[in-house]
């Protein structure tokens, strides 16, 4: 028996989410599958997170406990042989039997883009959020400050998720402009709520429009009240980019 951290990446058009659903394609089934065509082996996979319909991932962590013969170094190859060509297994390592994908896990990073201008793009849009006006900068870069260190972010997740705690710390944050009106917004932390990076980003840009001010931002965040942070951007523009362990 052996344990093995999958790294993973996926464009999530096509698929309803992470998880195993009655009703729609997930990515989980998708690698349980590969398993199954591969040699036969059944295996449960412990993801580091669920991403929602339509969320990408670029580096997306999974372990699975295995008794395969299938050598640890050649099992990227064996799996991307049966996987759609949209899910791609980009490594494979052997780690402590004990070790879990989400237990371990210390913390995230996630981007998400934003296009900005009058027409949407054709070829980007289901992997980025059109937003028609253009963004103010300083606007973008306040809303996003404010949130940063370590706070309650109950104001900043969705209703009907169950967790121990709302207390999150973001750790570090960066907007990227490039050519031709896309940003790119990277939010780490030691950990995320429910559809708390895509409210963040729907406050950010309802600061930058002036829908909202900074003072209710702050106030939503101060005695977290959903109802004053911002609108929950679509979930295309997100990709999970990483997820650390001490290994």
């Amino acid at each position: 028996m052996r344990n093995i951290l999958l790294n993973l990446a996926y464009d999530g058009t096509n698929y309803s989410g992470w998880q195993i659903q009655p009703n729609g394609v997930t990515i989980e089934e998708k690698l349980m599958e590969a398993f199954r065509r591969m040699d036969g082996s059944k295996v449960k996979i412990i993801g580091s997170g669920r991403t929602d319909a339509r969320v990408h991932a670029r580096g997306q962590r999974a372990n699975v406990h295995l008794n395969s013969s299938v050598p640890t170094e050649r099992l990227p190859f064996a799996l991307n042989a049966k996987l759609p060509p949209d899910i791609v297994v980009t490594g494979a390592r052997e780690v402590p039997l004990d070790f879990h994908a989400r237990y371990d896990a210390l913390g995230k990073t996630y981007r998400y883009r934003l296009y900005t201008g009058p027409f949407p793009d054709p070829i980007g849009r289901n992997y980025q959020y059109h937003v028609k006006e253009k963004l103010e900068m300083e606007g973008l870069r306040e809303a996003l400050e404010i949130l940063k260190g370590t706070h309650d972010f109950r104001g900043f997740m969705a209703s009907g998720s169950s967790v121990k705690t709302t207390t999150r710390t973001i750790e570090h944050v960066e907007i990227r402009w490039r050519d031709g009106g896309t940003i790119d917004v990277y939010i780490s932390a030691n950990g995320f709520l429910y559809n708390m990076v895509r409210i963040i980003i729907g406050s950010m840009v309802d600061v930058a429009k002036g829908k909202i001010t900074r003072a209710q931002l702050e106030e939503a965040l101060k005695n977290q009240k959903r109802a004053l942070a911002g609108h929950t951007a679509p979930p295309q523009g997100l990709f999970l980019e990483e997820v650390r362990y001490k290994l």
